[in-house]
């Protein structure tokens, strides 16, 4: 039996190390997992009633093609059913993507340092990814643009990014898709926009009519607290959109994601709140890693990426022992670990473990 060429070598996705795991294997009563993004103040109150009620359809088939969530999230963005694609978080939309656009040999661009599963699903095609250094932390588009020819299939931008949490600007961005050919996709994923509160961002949705070769992906896993339901989806012309629903599989997102989704949507007032949240622990945390004299990148999601100084993995190691899970092992940041924003308490006893191993 011989697989793929391509995929006898490729690295298995390492997700945070659960909390169950750490409490058993170090004896901790206690354990913050601050490593995985996950929202600190869970999901709106109203999900857990919609999802009660679909408990007593959990012997049926979900819905493919969503409806009842389609028709609700259209309308929140202001786009038509035809233009939404979901999946099993968005990470199965980036491979429906690689799947549906991606051949042996074609080209595929995205930053040196930037969310692994683009690389990944990309490698499984048999593409070339064309990886491109961050310049401070950020999407250097210049240079990405610099390597776009006529094998370029996609290019992928992490907005937020996700390991740095850096940004890209409104002009850089417009001033980058007026100049990638058309035959070029664009996938932009926004997982953590809405934490964003920089009046600099721009959101892909808006820009979709200007540009048929943007796709634009989203997820219910961060600031709606969805992760375990595992809910996400892209956004982009109703062509493009059509052409990648054709290899997505019939029943991929379940009646109970659905559902939970659909109660996430309709309350805005628990997403503002929680952006506002993240506001004020990034800010304590910045105050922090500026008193403790540890550099780091803009944060504009619900995480932060700092300098400790010294090998990261040997401070993740450190951490855990003290019952605190953080990110660490991010190739081209040997020295950074990525730290997610929790609840104050959370937020402090971090920092409080951070000192005390930082004094060893």
């Amino acid at each position: 039996m011989l697989p793929k060429p391509q995929i006898v070598n490729l690295p298995v996705y390492q997700p945070g190390k659960p909390i169950e795991e750490v409490k058993r294997e170090l004896g901790l009563d206690e354990v913050i997992k601050l490593a995985s993004n996950e929202n600190p103040y869970g999901c709106s109150p109203r999900v857990r009633a919609a999802i009660e009620h679909e408990l007593s359809q959990i012997s049926l088939y979900p819905d493919g093609s969503a409806a009842e969530l389609t028709a609700a999230l259209a309308d929140h963005l202001g786009v038509s059913r035809e233009q939404i694609i979901f999946g099993c978080g968005s990470d199965e939309i980036i491979a429906l993507i690689a799947r549906a656009f991606l051949l042996p040999g074609d080209e595929t661009i995205m930053a040196d340092q930037t969310f692994s599963v683009y690389k990944s699903n990309a490698d499984i095609e048999g593409a070339v990814s064309i990886e491109v250094p961050l310049k401070n932390g950020a999407h250097d588009l210049e240079t990405m643009l610099s390597h776009v020819s006529t094998r370029t299939k996609i290019i992928w931008i992490c907005n937020p990014n996700n390991p740095t949490g850096t940004i890209v600007s409104k002009s850089e961005l417009i001033s980058f898709l007026d100049r990638v050919p058309g035959q070029a996709l664009v996938v932009l994923d926004e997982a953590y926009a809405e934490f964003v509160t920089d009046a600099s961002y721009q959101e892909g949705i808006a820009l979709l009519d200007k540009y048929p070769n943007l796709v634009v992906l989203k997820t219910f896993s961060k600031i709606y607290g969805l992760a375990s339901l595992r809910i996400g989806y892209g956004v982009g012309q109703i062509g493009v959109i059509k052409l990648i629903n054709q290899v997505r599989e019939p029943f991929n997102t379940t009646r109970i994601a659905q559902a939970a989704a659909k109660a996430a949507l309709a309350d805005q007032e628990f997403v503002n709140d929680c952006r506002t949240k993240n506001s004020r622990g990034i800010d304590y945390l910045f105050s922090q890693f500026q008193r403790l004299n540890l550099a780091y990148f803009p944060a504009h999601g619900n995480f932060i990426m700092v300098d400790v100084k010294r090998p990261a993995v040997e401070m993740f190691q450190s951490l855990l022992t003290l019952g605190i899970i953080v990110r660490a092992g991010f190739s081209k940041y040997p020295n950074y670990i990525r730290v997610s924003v929790g609840t104050d308490e959370q937020n402090q006893k971090f920092i409080t473990a951070l000192e005390q191993v930082l004094g060893e």
